[in-house]
């Protein structure tokens, strides 16, 4: 029997993951990662240096819980992931993790305002949920790190690696948001609901009468909590004593002005509503050009794009055994389309699509597949 430190973040998904983790006789223990902004309900200890202390002694660290709301991971949420642990009988901890979410909230904030769009919950798992969870998950004497993700790991034969593959519900996959975990973390990882359909898992907490069955999803990034990126943005820059809000020109593809915006962290590749401005007809944004402040608008057709560059690759697989020809996805809810993709002496990817496609955005990730299977991928320039 293994020990296992499992991600709860008092949903259906990480909820029912316990449950089979139990089923198939590990040692589970249940932690809630606290961040978002800043609160007088900071955990009293500092989880590193507890964790070490209780190594030594081989027991578990105890770590304060929350009792109010924090952010989008809400008291409530804290709440049922607790209720679900003591449910199941497992033990449940509450790690501050303020600090770190802090280096995710820069990277959104700076990225949006570079005329990028970000992908925080790529990064959060590369940072803090497979990253500082198996430091703890180390210092707690746990073989692996487990979360609800809707992705599988299979075995492959004579590899020390088992492969990344999407998950059994095509809806629900999450393999993407996944293509930047260390290669060397793949054995340490279960990924227990991935061989299951969201309705299964819902039906699995029903029967074993877990508060959060019918829970909804959570849609939106867990930190912006009024929904309007910018706002948070411009507000956050003031924060840092940073100029906010620097507007520019919407401008057209043959370069016409055509109005003014207030700003470029407004706005990301593809949008169509919610400009602000009419024209008479559908305009898309086509590009941001952050030097200048221009938001550039174009017709459907002009949003298309046969190629891209990738940097900051990080890859699942032999990067010599890449394939010249694989399936690139380049945004979470949309499909992989074939490409041939050629591996640069820098590093960086280059990504030739056979079909012009729709919302290329510099600074979301371009994750490669062959078949099912999670090859790797970078982030677009």
């Amino acid at each position: 029997m293994s020990r296992v430190v499992l991600a709860m973040s008092g949903g259906v998904d990480s909820s029912v993951a316990a449950h089979l983790l139990q089923q198939q006789g590990h040692d589970v223990i249940g932690v809630f990662m606290r961040h978002g902004h800043e609160s007088p309900a900071a955990c009293a200890v500092e989880p590193a240096e507890e964790a070490r202390r209780a190594a030594a002694s081989r027991q578990l660290p105890i770590v304060d819980r929350l009792d109010h709301k924090q952010g989008c991971c809400t008291a409530a949420d804290a709440e049922d992931a607790r209720r679900v642990a003591d449910g199941l009988g497992i033990p449940f901890y509450a790690l501050n993790l303020d600090r770190e979410f802090g280096r995710i909230i820069d990277y959104f904030v700076d990225e949006y305002a570079a005329g990028r769009t970000p992908n925080p919950c790529v990064q959060c798992n590369n940072w803090i949920k497979f990253g500082k969870l198996f430091d703890y998950a180390d210092a707690a004497g746990a073989e692996f790190v487990a979360t609800g993700h809707y992705a599988r790991l299979e075995p492959v034969r004579g590899a020390a690696e088992p492969r990344l593959v999407r998950g059994r519900d095509a809806g629900k996959d999450q393999s993407y948001v996944l293509f930047g975990i260390g290669r060397e973390l793949l054995p340490r990882m279960l990924l227990p609901v991935g061989d299951y359909d969201k309705p299964a898992i819902r039906a699995i907490a029903e029967q074993l009468g877990l508060n959060v069955a019918a829970k909804k999803d959570s849609q939106e990034i867990c930190f912006v909590t009024s929904g309007r990126y910018d706002q948070f943005v411009r507000g956050y820059q003031q924060q840092r004593g940073e100029q906010a809000g620097r507007g520019g020109q919407f401008v057209l593809t043959d370069g016409t002005v055509v109005g003014e915006h207030g700003g470029v962290e407004s706005f990301t590749v593809g949008q169509r509503k919610g400009l602000g401005i009419a024209l008479g007809e559908p305009k898309f944004v086509v590009r941001i050009e952050p030097d200048t402040r221009r938001v550039v608008l174009g017709n459907r057709d002009e949003l298309g794009r046969r190629q891209l560059m990738a940097c900051q690759c990080n890859w699942l697989v032999d990067p010599a055994s890449l394939p010249a020809k694989c399936q690139v996805q380049v945004r979470y809810n949309s499909r992989a389309a074939a490409a041939a993709c050629e591996l640069l002496p820098d590093g960086r990817l280059n990504v030739q699509f056979d079909q012009p496609q729709l919302h290329v955005a510099p600074g979301q990730a371009a994750v490669c597949y062959d078949g099912e299977r999670v090859l790797g991928g970078g982030w677009i320039e």
